[in-house]
C-alpha cells in the first residue's frame, strides 16, 4: 500500500497544485489530507475547487472548524477571516462541517490533525521553549489514548517527521503544503520553521520490512502566494512563505 499525505493547505492553491502534480508523478493508492485546508489570506475558493477535482480521503482540521464556527462578530474582527467567508461562499462551508475530525483508513491506518481526540494538541510536538521539539515517548503514547493503528498519520505543526513509538507505531506528520512557518501565541508564544519557501508532503508505503516514509519539498511559485498575502494586508504570511522562517 502507498499512500500520498498531505496536510495544512491552507487555502494555497499554487502549492497544493505542485505537490498534487509531483503526487501524480510518483503514483500512491490514495491520497489523504489531514486538515486545516482552507484558512489563509492566499485563494481560499481556488483552492476548493481544485480539491473537488481530485480524489482524496479528507478529514478537518481546527482552522477548517473554526471557519465553518465563526460568529459574526469573530468575522468582522478579523479581517482574514472576513476575506475567507466572502471568497467562500456558502457551498465549501457545508462540505467542510461534513468532515470528520479523525478516521480510521483501514486496520492499519488512523488519519488525524491533531492527536486522536483534540485537533488543536500537538501530537509529536512539545513547544514550551518557544519552538518545536519531539516530546517524550511516553507523552506522545499518553496523547495517543490507546489508539492501536499500525500507522497514526497526523498534521496541524507543519513539521515533516517520523517517529517510532515503544509500542511499535509509526507516526508520521507530513508537514504543511501551504505554509513553511508560522507564529501562534497557544498553548504559549512558540514559532514553526521549516526554512525554505518549499511545499512539504509525504510518501508512506507498506514493503517487504514494514513501512517506509518519504518526506517530499516540492519547489512552485510561493512568489505568487506571498503576493496574495500582501494584497490581503498580511505580510507576515508572505514572509512565512517566503522564507519558511518566523518573523
Amino acid at each position: 500500500m502507498k499512500i500520498a499525505a498531505i496536510s495544512d493547505v491552507h487555502s494555497n492553491v499554487y502549492a497544493l497544485r505542485a505537490v498534487l502534480d509531483d503526487i501524480r508523478k510518483q503514483g500512491s493508492d490514495i491520497v489523504v489530507n489531514l486538515g486545516d485546508i482552507l484558512y489563509g489570506p492566499i485563494a481560499p475558493r481556488d483552492t476548493f475547487e481544485l480539491l473537488m477535482e481530485n480524489e482524496l480521503v479528507t478529514i478537518r482540521g481546527n482552522q477548517d472548524r473554526q471557519i465553518y464556527e465563526a460568529t459574526a462578530d469573530e468575522i468582522c474582527s478579523n479581517p482574514t477571516m472576513e476575506f475567507i467567508h466572502e471568497d467562500l461562499g456558502t457551498l465549501p462551508l457545508q462540505w467542510m462541517h461534513t468532515l470528520p475530525s479523525n478516521l480510521t483508513l483501514n486496520e492499519s491506518v488512523f488519519l488525524c490533525h491533531g492527536t486522536p481526540d483534540d485537533d488543536l494538541t500537538y501530537l509529536l510536538e512539545n513547544v514550551e521553549s518557544g519552538h518545536a521539539e519531539l516530546r517524550t515517548d511516553r507523552d506522545i503514547m499518553a496523547l495517543l489514548n490507546n489508539q492501536s493503528e499500525d500507522v497514526i498519520l497526523c498534521g496541524h505543526t507543519h513539521t515533516p517527521r517520523a517517529i517510532l513509538t515503544s509500542s511499535q507505531q509509526l507516526i508520521v506528520n507530513p508537514g504543511s503544503v501551504g505554509l513553511p512557518a508560522y507564529t501562534d501565541d497557544l498553548p504559549v508564544v512558540h514559532s514553526m520553521e521549516n526554512y525554505s519557501p518549499h511545499a512539504s508532503y509525504s510518501i508512506v508505503e507498506k514493503g517487504d520490512f514494514g513501512w517506509s516514509v518519504q518526506h517530499k519539498k516540492v519547489a512552485y511559485d510561493h512568489r505568487s502566494a506571498a503576493r496574495q498575502a500582501i494584497k490581503r494586508q498580511r505580510t507576515d504570511w508572505a514572509h512565512f512563505l517566503s522564507t519558511g522562517r518566523a518573523l
